[in-house]
């Protein structure tokens, strides 16, 4: 069966022990919706503190853990980017060696990281900041080589764009070129449609143009180069009519002007114009390759101390505890667990969650007058339990 991308987490009170809720609910689960994988979600016994402190942290918690889980998909959408971009297929994201989803199911609190006697508030701005500290790293990594290429779309627009954009010196020879004491040779990009205009009407743009002296070199799409020749002491006059001119296109009531692009013949240029762009590609990959072995060591190798997934995990666990307190009370007696349902059994699924919790507690849930009451987990509807969703993709 393949890995489920969506999870719950769902926490249930326990009156008497914990293990009689967990066989109660494997039992129904396997009865009713056996195609419903289910696993117990190990939250240790955190620092209760103050119920006032409890009440201050769940305000942040929902919008903390939004702030997280983004982090954690802007990485690993990065990678998929980065992956395309080298024509690799990405595979399954791992976390400190294991797929994702077995890390969650598996999940096991980091006492090393986390100490449990630590105030939870403590626990959850440590999470946050190292997050934090995680994505800012990453958008200045991504701001370096999306600069690179950057870079490197203008070069190559610039080499395989229009006539209107493109560098041309590969399309221009030295022999193309008349340049004298008095004679100069301009380039003309010219609308395709509009040729047969150009032909019969560019040795009158201005006095002193050289007749017949115009020549196709290149053609694409859209546009068509020409050279024409002319005394550089009407260039400029030149310049200025060209743009002016308007060519009627056919079947178009738009005016299309006649281009003139400055160009100088210069092999040193053109060799250092290709140096540069080695060089860009060079530092593309390079920054391609920095970034996509950040992202996976930042997302869940082992080799690195604060992992996105891993902070993500733990924060989940400070949420199921506050909010099974802030639900069933002290001292902390409830079950957390792991299911993920298919679509068509998230109903059946709900149904027998709500009955381990009790009749008289599901109908103050679902009571017409407690409409307003939004879980604190952030969820769309209200239950007689904690239940929070988790997208892992």
């Amino acid at each position: 069966m393949a890995a489920a991308s969506r999870y719950w987490i769902v926490s249930l009170p326990v009156h008497t022990s914990a293990t009689t809720v967990w066989n109660r609910l494997r039992e129904s689960i396997s009865k009713n919706s056996f195609d419903t994988p289910l696993y117990r979600f190990n939250v240790p016994d955190l620092r209760v503190g103050t119920l006032d402190s409890l009440l201050a942290i769940s305000d942040d918690l929902v919008k903390s853990n939004a702030f997280i889980e983004g982090v954690t998909h802007k990485i690993r959408r990065q990678i998929e980017e980065l992956e395309k971009a080298s024509g690799v297929e990405v595979g399954s994201l791992t976390v400190d060696g294991v797929p994702v989803d077995s890390y969650l199911t598996r999940f096991v609190w980091d006492e090393g990281k986390y100490p449990t006697m630590s105030p939870l508030r403590e626990t959850v701005d440590s999470i946050h900041v190292q997050v934090a500290k995680i994505e800012d790293d990453m958008k200045i990594r991504v701001a370096e080589y999306g600069n690179i290429r950057s870079q490197l779309n203008a070069i190559n627009r610039k080499q395989s764009g229009s006539l209107a954009v493109r560098d041309l010196s590969n399309l221009v020879n030295p022999e193309d070129i008349v340049t004298s004491e008095h004679l100069v040779t301009l380039l003309a990009v010219v609308p395709k449609y509009s040729q047969k205009d150009w032909l019969s009407s560019y040795e009158t743009l201005t006095s002193y143009v050289v007749p017949r002296s115009t020549k196709k070199l290149h053609e694409d799409n859209e546009y068509a180069l020409y050279t024409v020749t002319l005394f550089q002491k009407v260039a400029d006059n030149f310049r200025n009519n060209a743009r002016e001119k308007g060519f009627q296109a056919k079947f178009s009531f738009m005016f299309l002007v006649v281009q003139i692009r400055e160009f100088e013949h210069s092999p040193e240029a053109q060799a250092n114009r290709k140096e540069e762009l080695e060089k860009l590609m060079q530092d593309q990959d390079s920054k391609r390759s920095s970034l996509l072995q950040w992202c996976y060591a930042s997302y869940g190798e082992v080799a690195l101390i604060h992992k996105v997934f891993s902070s993500w995990m733990h924060f989940c666990a400070v949420r199921v505890f506050a909010e099974s307190i802030l639900r069933y009370g002290l001292p902390p007696m409830f079950l957390s667990v792991v299911l993920a349902p298919s679509t068509k059994s998230e109903k059946k699924v709900r149904s027998i969650l709500e009955e381990l919790c009790g009749n008289v507690n599901s109908s103050y849930w679902k009571s017409e007058d407690e409409v307003s009451i939004a879980g604190i987990g952030g969820e769309a509807e209200a239950y007689p339990y904690v239940s929070f969703t988790l997208n892992l993709v």
